[in-house]
């Protein structure tokens, strides 16, 4: 039936009075969406259904709570005068219709809890009647909004796909920086720098006294106090800030720099301008190298020492002195006039005994002041020495079992059997503590001074498989410390470790990767000789605790930024705030490759990442084709300091472009330079429960020009995987060459801690500690899917001087294929089932060929079994699965407590001819031989100076049917 047409303009009269009746004055702003793009956080979630999903403006995502009660909680920033929450879910019809049960909160600026603004009520949701939006009228003057929901009849959780705030901004500052200078003009590396800046109140309210940040390149330079300002009032001040080396510097002057003022927009307190500091005329000596020799001395050798000392400035600098410290002994060299811009190589008069464990080597010019520089803060120039074998790592350890404890100390079996939930075997020495009882605790008194504390421990998983959190108790001196907090949410993983991806975070059955590690800084530092006691107490919850090993650490105080970085914190990122902070980290690293600025600064804090950092690829040539960064200085203030972290799992992360590589650390394909930081992924697992992944931290071509330093790694499946596949991008093919890595700390992870793969070449991993690895902590795969498989093999690789414990599923060094590679200087200890160092040409690799060499490394406690617990490994196994092994050389080693053989010449496809065994001693293979050739081995083997003792089997043993041969002693 129509209309009549004198209805219709009645009508039109009615709805146009209506609005105009509705429609805001002038006067009155109109209430806007103040929940649009500001943080949101939830009590729970489930798969990757977070709380950001419910205000991105996209009705198609959404947020879906763990259980009930459940909290999605927006923040505004400041009070806001709200009429009305809009919850909108996905009008798709596949949305059946649901009823939810909500209560709606709010909190206002200056209160420390939440008020009930709306009573719970039950609220319909239909798409089927166009009723999947759900407007609840408000009125208060609230700076957060929450909702608390306790029932959906559609679905396990609460869901919101889109959660609108109504309403307009309550009267408060606004405070702004409208301008930002420097004095002098042109200022030189050797004059005084002012900085001002004008701050202005543009709120509608009277702001009270506040104080003002002067940052250069993200540090803070200088704090001036602002005055109380009325609305629309301005106020200039300044800060002196002393002098500054040559560079360039972004200013930033920041408002209210601690939040301590409610404003109307919290996201506008920064203003930025430029400066230019000028090297100042004269000498300016600095150093840019150490030299050892040796480079790797043993302990007891003489060392020497040259000293590369180079005149920055701009007229030469006199003759001087150049002094070397190590350890407790100063060495000097006198070093000749250098003229503007050269550098002299400077011989170290007299040696240094060297020590076990090593030392740092500090040199520093112009050591006793006879040069005028312009700047003497530049003259030393710090790096370590190692000696003997191992990583000269910055902690010591404290095994639980050798200090004093009332616990129940721990054992492992003869065959130190491994999967089945046996918490000895996977302990550092196989022996760890554990802690049933309220009061029983474990006790060790520290050798060195410390200020930080890691506990390798386990406790229960929880029944879901999601792990609990559970406090222990720390005394020091006897007196109770703190509450230290322990997790078992990255451990306990259940299955056949035969197939990696037959494992799973659900419980059942046999439990392997049992441990995980808990740090934290003390807040001061205590002596050597001081007593540390982990202690269950009466308010530690979790039903038991096993302590395996603490390590005790003089954490270093954070570095500063570098001259030339600039601060993430100038691209938006904000520190322990628990935002996502990759967008942030991203445009900074896109402007340092695009030339912006020269160095990208992580300050002190914790800085959540839930995107990979890589290069955008405009072409979009598929999910696994991604690009890396190149040309980029990335610098942290400290291991312990900048820290990187994920919470979401890779698996659920969503819009991640390569699957495996996950949601965190970067992506790297040339001339990169990354140190002092530490990236804690997210990763539970390796492959199980529905082939999800536990990303890498640090992947990519990786090139020429890059160098990794002093990088803590946990909680990845994959701590450095480096290369790529030729097809992936052929026209970016690029191998890494020279690449080198040093001071790494890599832990807990569910597959490799570094492999070396597609070609790399010429790289070196050196002075590192690796602990708990899934897969091998060290490989070099020199496998097939390179550009030119003749050309592009994996050659002149080195592991020099690293410390690899407890890998839980395969080896401590592995070398797959390729020539020239080097293992030497290493410690390897407790392999759960496979070797502690294997060469072997299973995974299909390019061949084996000239030198590969296994040189002065110390083996202890290796070998074990694998698939279907049918394979015993040695501590040393060749295995020619389907390829010759020729060219190897294995000397100056020791192996100790062996699982199986020390040495084990393994039945394969091919050969191993001419093995060289020189200067090896072997002793205590306990369930089986020194050296053994099993039976389908072929070969033979040159042995000099080669002792074996205490073999359960025999010293060198040749299986029937094996036609390998043993010459020599």
């Amino acid at each position: 039936m129509r209309a009549h047409p004198l209805r219709r303009l009645l009508l039109a009269l009615t709805l146009i009075t209506a609005t105009l009746l509705t429609a805001p004055s002038a006067a009155q702003a109109a209430p806007a969406d103040l929940a649009a793009g500001r943080p949101i956080e939830a009590s729970s979630s489930v798969f990757n259904f977070v709380a950001p999903n419910a205000n991105d403006g996209n009705v198609g995502t959404y947020w879906e709570s763990n259980g009930f009660p459940s909290t999605l909680t927006v923040k505004l920033g400041a009070n806001a005068d709200v009429s009305s929450v809009v919850i909108k879910l996905n009008p798709d019809p596949i949305w059946a219709a649901r009823t939810q049960s909500i209560e709606v909160l709010g909190r206002e600026q200056d209160a420390t809890g939440f008020t009930s603004a709306v009573a719970r009520a039950d609220y319909h949701f239909d798409p089927a009647s166009n009723q999947n939006t759900v407007t609840i009228p408000v009125t208060g003057r609230y700076a957060d909004l929450r909702l608390q929901l306790f029932a959906n009849t559609g679905a396990p959780g609460g869901q919101v796909a889109e959660l609108q705030v109504l309403g307009t901004a309550a009267p408060n500052p606004d405070l702004v920086v409208t301008a930002v200078d420097s004095s002098p003009a042109s200022p030189t590396e050797s004059t005084p720098i002012t900085l001002s800046a004008t701050v202005k109140n543009n709120g509608s309210a009277p702001a009270p006294a506040s104080t003002l940040n002067f940052l250069l390149n993200g540090t803070v330079a200088g704090t001036a106090n602002v005055q109380a300002l009325a609305a629309g009032a301005s106020a200039t001040v300044t800060a002196d800030t002393g002098t500054h080396a040559e560079g360039n510097y972004t200013i930033a002057a920041a408002a209210d720099p601690d939040d301590a003022i409610a404003e109307q927009n919290e996201d506008n307190n920064t203003r930025q301008a430029q400066l230019t500091v000028a090297q100042a005329p004269g000498p300016d000596l600095q150093i840019t190298g150490i030299t050892s020799i040796p480079a790797n001395p043993a302990p007891g050798a003489p060392v020497s020492f040259t000293v590369a000392v180079n005149n920055r400035g701009t007229s030469s600098a006199a003759a001087s002195t150049t002094k070397l410290t190590v350890g407790s002994t100063t060495l000097t060299g006198s070093t000749l006039a250098i003229v503007a811009g050269a550098t002299a190589t400077v011989a170290i008069g007299g040696t240094w005994t060297a020590v076990t464990g090593g030392a740092t080597l500090t040199a520093t010019a112009d050591a006793t002041g006879t040069v005028d520089e312009t700047n003497e803060t530049n003259n030393s120039f710090t790096k370590p020495v190692v000696v003997g074998r191992g990583a000269a790592v910055p902690f010591t350890s404290y095994e639980a079992e050798a200090g004093a404890y009332t616990g129940t100390l721990l054992t492992s079996d003869a065959q130190r059997t491994f999967g089945h939930t046996n918490f000895a075997t996977e302990s550092s020495g196989r022996a760890s503590v554990r802690l049933n009882d309220s009061g029983q605790y474990v006790q060790f008194t520290s050798t060195v001074p410390t200020n930080s504390i890691v506990i390798r421990n386990s406790i229960p998983d929880s029944a879901d498989g999601q792990g609990l959190e559970a406090t222990i108790s720390l005394y020091v001196n006897g007196t109770f410390k703190q509450k230290l907090k322990l997790s078992s949410h990255n451990s306990w993983l259940y299955g056949n470790s035969d197939g990696p991806e037959a494992l799973t975070n659900t419980p059942g059955g046999d439990a392997r990767r049992l441990f995980d590690e808990s740090h934290a800084l003390l807040g001061e530092s205590y002596p050597s000789g001081t007593t540390f006691r982990l202690q269950r107490d009466a308010g530690d919850t979790a039903s038991y605790y096993i302590i395996d090993l603490v390590d005790l650490e003089q954490v270093a105080p954070p570095l500063t930024q570098p001259a030339g970085c600039t601060s993430i914190t100038q691209y938006g990122a904000v520190p322990n705030d628990g935002i996502d902070d990759a967008d942030a980290i991203q445009r900074a690293v896109t402007d340092d490759q695009n030339g912006v600025i020269s160095c990208v600064w992580i300050p002190e804090g914790q800085w959540r990442q839930e995107k990979k950092i890589l290069t955008d690829d405009p072409q979009n040539r598929g999910q696994y084709n991604q690009v890396g960064i190149s040309n980029t200085t990335i610098r942290g203030a400290g291991m312990w300091y900048s820290q990187l972290y994920s919470t979401i799992e890779p698996q659920n992360a969503g819009g991640i472009n390569h699957p495996h590589e996950g949601n965190f650390g970067f992506d790297i394909d040339k001339f990169v330079q990354l140190s002092d930081i530490a990236i804690f992924g997210s990763g539970r697992i390796r492959g199980g429960d529905g082939n999800a992944e536990g990303g890498v931290a640090l992947n990519g071509r990786f090139g020429t020009g890059t160098k990794i330093s002093n990088v803590w790694i946990e909680h990845s499946n994959v701590g450095v995987w480096v290369g790529r596949d030729y097809d992936n991008i052929p026209e970016l093919w690029g191998p890494a060459d020279g690449l080198e890595f040093s001071g790494m700390r890599v832990r807990d992870t569910y597959a490799d801690g570094i492999n070396f793969s597609n070609g790399t070449r010429n790289s070196k991993v050196f002075d590192s500690s690796f602990r708990t690895t899934g897969d091998d902590s060290l490989a070099v795969w020199a496998n097939k899917y390179v550009k030119d498989p003749s050309v592009d093999i994996g050659h002149d690789n080195a592991f020099t001087n690293n410390t690899i414990q407890l890998p839980w599923r395969a080896n401590g060094i592995a070398i797959y294929g390729g020539y020239g590679n080097k293992i030497e200087n290493n410690l390897v200890y407790d392999t759960m089932n496979y070797p502690g160092i294997m060469l072997a040409t299973d995974h299909d690799p390019l061949p084996f060929s000239g030198i590969t060499t296994i040189s002065n490394n110390g083996l202890y406690r290796c070998g074990g079994v694998f698939w279907g617990e049918a394979q015993e490994f040695g501590a040393i196994t060749l295995f020619p699965s389907n390829l010759p092994i020729t060219g190897v050389t294995i000397k100056d080693t020791d192996i100790y407590d062996s699982t199986y053989d020390g040495i084990q010449f393994k039945t394969g496809g091919g050969e191993m001819p001419n093995v060289a065994l020189s200067n090896i001693t072997i002793d205590k293979s306990n369930n089986g031989s020194g050296i053994l050739a099993m039976g389908g081995a072929r070969g033979s083997a040159n042995l000099s100076n080669v002792t074996v003792t205490n073999s359960r089997d025999g010293d060198i043993v040749k299986e029937p049917g094996s036609t390998f041969t043993f010459t020599g002693q």
